[in-house]
């Protein structure tokens, strides 16, 4: 195992919880769970910071997240995932050494990053042969993991400007319109007043 220099990341001071009731274009949780289940995207609170969220599972969100960031195609992003076995999505397995090392620093959100050189995912991994993934710490999204899978999730803004730690800023970066489908960018906004984030680690496990 190495570990590499921190990553500035961001994590907020307390937990994002999804607030009940409706995300800002008008649909509830129930909704916006069908929405990423269905190649959309949308930003939302996630463990972290407002993340732009879409499944991992999907070439066609992700291919979205790209485009709608402007982010430069050849870097990866993390993936959030519920569970130890969500890797198995992914054709990855792990050792007991690293699944003991793993269980040991999930509590301080730090970012894993595990080979995986199969062509069937290069739209994830970039060409890199590798993925990095994180377990949530806040229960009530990893709920939302549970039914909707995993789910890339980059911070708010466009490449090279600061992650937005609130909606109205979001909204900045990629348009107030949701409806109708011609003139989005993005699916749905999960308003959760103001996030602030602050530095965390991201580690690679070079040998499983």
């Amino acid at each position: 195992m190495k570990k590499l220099n921190p990553v500035r990341s961001n994590q907020p001071r307390v937990d994002a919880g999804l607030q009940a009731g409706r995300t800002s274009n008008g649909v509830n949780q129930t909704e916006f769970e069908k929405i990423l289940k269905n190649n959309g995207i949308g930003v939302l609170a996630t463990d972290t910071i407002y993340g732009l969220v879409g499944s991992a599972l999907s070439k066609k969100a992700v291919k979205r997240i790209y485009k709608v960031k402007q982010r430069r195609g050849n870097k990866p992003f993390i993936i959030l995932i519920t569970s130890f076995k969500d890797l198995e999505f992914f054709d990855i397995k792990l050792s007991r050494r690293v699944l003991k090392l793993w269980q040991k620093i999930i509590p301080f959100g730090v970012s894993v990053i595990l080979p995986c050189p199969s062509k069937k995912f290069y739209y994830l991994h970039r060409g890199s042969n590798s993925l990095a993934f994180r377990i949530p710490k806040n229960s009530q999204f990893k709920k939302i993991l549970s039914k909707v899978g995993p789910l890339v999730a980059p911070s708010a803004n466009l490449e090279g400007m600061p992650p937005a730690e609130t909606i109205s800023e979001a909204k900045k970066y990629f348009g107030d319109k949701v409806y109708p489908e011609r003139d989005r960018k993005i699916d749905f906004y999960n308003d959760e007043g103001r996030i602030k984030g602050k530095p965390s680690i991201i580690m690679e496990l070079k040998r499983q």
